[in-house]
């Protein structure tokens, strides 16, 4: 039994197909936990049990993880918590369910969203990063065998921008417009989880890198999306007191847009430079793939 959280957002919408189509070849079932079971597509609910609620909640998790033998654990980002909160209270109860039902009766193997940057400089002051490191850390220390995917930033992320490359063929973030980083697609995550959460002969704590198939700047970005779409993109970056005031005036936990500033910080310092990329940590979707499939549609739609 193999259960999945967070099954409706960008990684588990990709993760829960390639489990239902690998899970009959390795007799696992799979349980999902949804606090809104009608965003699941009616061929999903028929084949998955289904535990309504949030996966912050104790008995929500203590009732998923009864008879399971693996988990995939992403944490939703609360952007009205600051990001300890967020991340390790979040947490909290599903590391007292996991030595509840530990190795001893059943969950052995956790496989857990991440972050680039473990052992670095930055990583201390990184923000939302650092509260996901630090979430690692409680998940490992339940004594399960857990991986953690370290990830960089994600492509998808440029879809928050899809209407001002369509209207302005502009796009903008807060690094420094020559900053490379290993930039990924949710599709390629949820794949590297698929693998580990099928064949769990993994034992012990460690990160799992999940780095794009080549670094790339936001002007190495603008300039493949101009030739993916067309028509002229560019890149304008944005001073980080800006980003703060902007988040703050839409209402978001102060301590959350700290800890958003100062990992965006982190990462134009090169917070996820430090992995060298290999045939077992490079991924195989690139940016101008991913445009044609995702971005594309999204901005001539």
């Amino acid at each position: 039994m193999i259960v999945i959280t967070a099954p409706t957002g960008n990684i588990g919408r990709h993760l829960l197909p390639l489990l239902l189509e690998s899970a009959p070849a390795h007799a696992e079932e799979l349980r999902v936990v949804v606090r809104d079971p009608a965003r699941l597509p009616d061929a999903v609910r028929e084949r998955v049990e289904v535990i309504t609620g949030s996966h912050g909640d104790a008995e929500v998790v203590d009732r998923a993880f009864e008879g399971a033998d693996a988990v995939f654990w992403l944490v939703p980002p609360d952007a009205s918590l600051p990001p300890h909160d967020a991340y390790c209270g979040f947490t909290g109860p599903a590391t007292k369910a996991l030595v509840a039902h530990g190795v001893a009766h059943g969950v052995g193997h956790v496989v857990g969203v991440s972050a680039l940057g473990r052992g670095t400089p930055a990583a201390g002051r990184a923000g939302l990063v650092t509260a996901s490191l630090a979430m690692d850390d409680l998940i490992a220390g339940t004594g399960v065998a857990y991986r953690a995917l370290a990830n960089p930033s994600f492509f998808e992320n440029l879809l928050e921008g899809a209407e001002s490359i369509r209207e302005k063929g502009v796009f903008t973030d807060v690094v420094d417009a020559g900053r490379r980083a290993p930039l990924v697609a949710v599709a390629d995550i949820a794949a590297v989880a698929a693998g580990l959460l099928l064949d769990r002969s993994w034992t012990g704590s460690d990160s799992v890198p999940v780095l794009g198939p080549q670094d790339l700047s936001p002007d190495d970005l603008a300039r493949i999306m101009s030739e993916r779409l067309g028509r002229p993109v560019r890149y304008e970056r944005r001073p980080l007191g800006e980003l703060y005031t902007t988040l703050v005036g839409h209402g978001l936990d102060e301590a959350f847009v700290q800890g958003v500033v100062d990992m965006k910080r982190a990462k134009d310092e090169g917070l996820d430079a430090g992995v060298v990329r290999t045939p077992e940590t490079a991924s195989a979707t690139t940016f101008a793939q991913w445009c044609a499939q995702t971005l594309e549609p999204a901005v001539l739609s």
